[in-house]
């Protein structure tokens, strides 16, 4: 039986190792994906340590890997409209027997030579967009991208703030220039993220530890605060400090995981002037193909956002990388 390399996790714990297990064959509506290229999300690194929980529809262990980009190998019965050869994203979720999945959480994803995805959850991808950059399309664009445009319905003009400029807050400042928000305010600890989401098109970027934070916020976004805050940052201090620089009805809209609690400190201020925090997860299967499609028109570049590049037996020195923040990547980046 012909086998591939994989980077499996036990569900019932024990760390990260690639393995070689058997290649899957494609079943009825499914495609088999020779892998290029697949991300590495700080996500990943949440299960590893177990913050979040793996729960495959069968087996006790997982392929990781929700962002996959790669080539079709072969096809299963009845897939149309695909062809072996075809350049391809995956998206992060699909169905599986009547139950939505994630890639790398509920079934096999792409920390592996070769992936299982249903022929409906394959989006083509233009050969002239590199499979590196491809991959991060699924989570690291596409989740941020529904924050912005489905969940908090960004307007033009409208102020908004983003805490934490990793691998999702990054993109969340082009995405936000690109559909017009203004002023776009980043918020960071780090002084390489403060000064990379400038160069991304934020209008500012703030310490959030700088004692005058409130006067630098209010000196950008008017006395007023901002509309819209998103926190992708996962951090209890960011999600109060975001609520604080909420505007007359200003929406914060929770994006980064975390497994701790959420606290509102001032429930009279947040009731009397119409407040919501709205949660997010993830994105539509149509944005997927939106964000192609503004990829290869050139209205979104995504060259800046590849840190590094591992080999996927390396997958383990990337998590680490990732978890460390060594070099404030935005994303990383496995090939097998």
């Amino acid at each position: 039986m012909e086998t591939m390399l994989a980077a499996r996790l036990p569900v019932e714990g024990g760390g990260l190792t690639v393995e070689e297990v058997p290649v899957p064959a494609p079943g009825p509506g499914q495609v088999l994906v020779q892998v290029r290229a697949a991300g590495v999300c700080l996500s990943d690194v949440h299960l590893i340590q177990g913050m979040l929980r793996a729960r495959p529809l069968s087996g006790d262990k997982v392929t990781l890997g929700h962002e996959t980009a790669g080539v079709i190998h072969s096809l299963g019965e009845g897939v149309t409209g695909l062809g072996t050869g075809d350049h391809v994203v995956l998206q992060a979720g699909e169905l599986r027997d009547g139950v939505r999945c994630t890639r790398g959480v509920n079934c096999d994803g792409g920390w592996a030579e070769y992936a299982l995805a249903a022929a409906d959850a394959v989006v083509s991808l233009p050969s002239e967009i590199p499979f590196e950059q491809a991959c991060i399309i699924p989570d690291a664009v596409s989740t941020p991208w529904a924050a912005i445009t489905s969940r908090a319905a960004v307007r033009p003009a409208e102020a908004v703030g983003v805490w934490g400029v990793g691998g999702l807050g990054a993109h969340a400042v082009q995405l936000l220039r690109l559909v017009g928000a203004c002023p776009i305010i980043a918020v960071d600890p780090i002084a390489e993220a403060r000064d990379r989401a400038l160069r991304l098109g934020a209008d500012a970027a703030l310490d959030p530890a700088d004692p005058e934070f409130g006067a630098g916020l209010r000196a950008v976004a008017g006395a007023q605060g901002i509309s819209t805050a998103f926190d992708f940052a996962g951090v209890p201090a960011a999600r109060d400090q975001a609520l604080g620089s909420l505007s007359d009805r200003g929406k914060l809209v929770l994006v980064g995981l975390t497994d701790q609690p959420l606290t509102v400190k001032d429930s009279t201020w947040f009731c009397r002037f119409g407040q919501q925090v709205m949660g997010h997860y993830g994105s539509r299967p149509e944005d997927l193909a939106e964000l192609v499609g503004l990829v290869s028109r050139g209205r979104l570049d995504l060259s800046a956002s590849v840190s590094g590049v591992f080999p996927l037996a390396d997958a383990a020195r990337a998590v680490e990388a990732l978890e460390s923040k060594r070099g404030s990547p935005i994303r990383l980046i496995l090939k097998p």
